[in-house]
């Protein structure tokens, strides 16, 4: 079913549009939340609580990508639900080491809130990821927007793991003259 099949589906408050979207988007929801939470039961109800989000989301919104809707869920919901278990000390040291490695390149939080718009950073982030090559690219939102590790990055794509180190590594120097040059406060 395609994706503007599913949505008018929310939007008719068809209780199909949970069973397609699981169809379709499952497999990819679960392998965003479980490179975050790294344990299968709190990923299956990441999932599951994502469907419940996006029903209670459409309508009003009325995404174009369904995918990337979804996806966006899924690793927002994660993110908290490891803020959570990180609170009891269950947490992932993998996010941590990924946000301590992106955090040299990217604005601080308060910088961000007071001097820029979060739109603005999104849109150099995106200009900036337009400037890789695809396979920069991939092995960049595969750390950094997927949190897989450095193994399975590597795994994955057939590299060593040197050479996917030596990709972020240059990849987030970039980021940073790239951020600098439109004016982003480091």
């Amino acid at each position: 079913m395609e994706d503007r099949e599913i949505v008018a589906l929310y939007w008719k408050r068809n209780e199909q549009a949970i069973t397609e979207s699981e169809n379709k988007y499952g497999r990819y929801c679960y392998s965003i939340a479980l490179n975050i939470l790294r344990n299968h039961e709190d990923s299956e109800e990441c999932v599951n609580d994502t469907y419940a989000k996006a029903w209670n989301s459409i309508p009003p919104k009325k995404p174009e990508k369904l995918s990337v809707f979804l996806g966006k869920i899924t690793r927002n919901l994660a993110l908290d639900v490891l803020d959570k278990l990180s609170a009891k000390k269950r947490g992932s040291t993998e996010i941590t080491l990924v946000l301590d490695e992106i955090s040299e390149c990217i604005p601080s939080p308060n910088y961000t809130e007071k001097e820029i718009d979060n739109r603005a950073l999104a849109e150099n982030l995106s200009s900036f990821l337009k400037t890789l090559t695809s396979e920069n690219r991939k092995i960049f939102l595969q750390r950094y927007w997927y949190m897989m590790p450095i193994k399975e990055i590597a795994k994955e794509n057939s590299f060593t793991e040197s050479k996917v180190k030596m990709s972020l590594m240059r990849t987030r120097e970039n980021l940073k003259i790239f951020l600098e040059k439109e004016g982003v406060e480091i």
